[in-house]
């Protein structure tokens, strides 16, 4: 049985920092999600975002800094860290902060980077709230304010969402609850904290024998895993437990299949294709935290940290090597891996 299998060392760390540095700030190629209301309108990326304008979009670029601080705060002695303080102490400034905060209140920005980019930016604020130092805080404070508008995003938008969206790309449900119900425990907004689980606990809870029809041709999320690691983080062990049988009665068998059997990556060079670099990666991510609800002793735990590592093995190699999946990988790495 497989306990322990890749990790994050310190040469690893350092091999996603600096690819996450590379293009942070790199500003073009760039593909905004910009909705122009009028000739003014058409700016640059820079312009636009004052923070998050590079890693060829806004979301990629938030979640390069939430590896960023991840790795700095895991290995501070880090040959990168310095870089990585410098970054930050010139780009989550309070002021380039509020003009983040500006954009989100031009006419029809109210679906911008919904719900992707808003759990994104909410845990890269839990991230930064992480740290203790009084460098720190500062980067925590300027960021403060964008963070407070996207949880109140997710506040107004959950009681609408009658439907979750179950596809394997952005605008997966699961993903995001995941990532907001992480942001609410470690600032303590119970208020998004309850409005999340309660939804997701509507959406999923009376889910059974899901078939997996996975992977589409552009996925980078499970949309059956994603969910169970959703149900995961709101249930209790033994309730979650319950649950997983019932939504993957077959897992002994290995079945479905296809949750065990890592994605074919046939064209790097083609951004979509390039997404199912990511769908292994994060497949090992869900995989890793599922198995530890089961006892050492639990032959589902073997199951599950095998399926991990064999998706691991696909893909951590290519995290670097083209941009179309360099700009955003090491992210779905790093969650692989912590």
């Amino acid at each position: 049985m497989i306990e322990r299998g890749t990790s994050l060392t310190p040469g690893l760390a350092e091999k996603l920092a600096r690819a996450a540095l590379s293009h942070v700030t790199r500003e073009y190629p760039n593909k905004l999600d910009h909705v122009l209301n009028k000739r003014a309108d058409l700016r640059s990326p820079r312009e636009l975002h004052p923070v998050f304008f590079g890693s060829f979009d806004w979301h990629s670029c938030v979640h390069g800094y939430w590896l960023l601080a991840t790795v700095l705060r895991l290995f501070p002695k880090l040959r990168e860290a310095g870089k990585i303080e410098k970054l930050f102490d010139t780009q989550l400034t309070a002021v380039k902060a509020k003009g983040e905060v500006r954009y989100l209140a031009r006419p029809l920005s109210a679906t911008f980077e919904r719900p992707y980019g808003w759990a994104w930016l909410l845990m890269l604020f839990a991230e930064l709230s992480r740290h203790e130092s009084r460098q720190a805080k500062r980067w925590t404070d300027a960021v403060a304010p964008l963070a407070d508008s996207f949880a109140q995003r997710f506040l107004d938008f959950l009681p609408k969402a009658t439907y979750p969206t179950r596809v394997g790309t952005h605008f997966n449900s699961a993903f995001a609850v995941a990532l907001a119900l992480e942001y609410a425990e470690v600032v303590t907004n119970e208020t998004l904290a309850k409005a999340v689980a309660q939804k997701a606990r509507g959406w999923y809870s009376k889910d059974s024998d899901c078939q997996a029809w996975e992977p589409s041709g552009d996925d980078f999320l499970s949309p059956a895993l994603m969910e169970a690691e959703c149900m995961r983080r709101l249930l209790p062990a033994h309730d979650f437990s319950d649950w997983f049988d019932r939504f993957l009665p077959r897992l002994a068998l290995r079945e479905p299949a296809t949750l065990f059997t890592p994605a074919l990556v046939s064209d790097r060079a083609d951004g979509k294709i390039a997404h199912l670099d990511g769908l292994n990666l994060s497949r090992a991510w869900c995989w890793r935290s599922i198995a530890t609800t089961w006892p050492a002793s639990d032959a589902s735990r073997g199951l599950a940290l095998e399926a991990a590592e064999t998706h691991l093995a696909a893909s951590l190699p290519r995290v670097t090597g083209n941009y179309m999946g360099e700009h955003w990988l090491a992210t779905f790495a790093l969650l692989a891996l912590i």
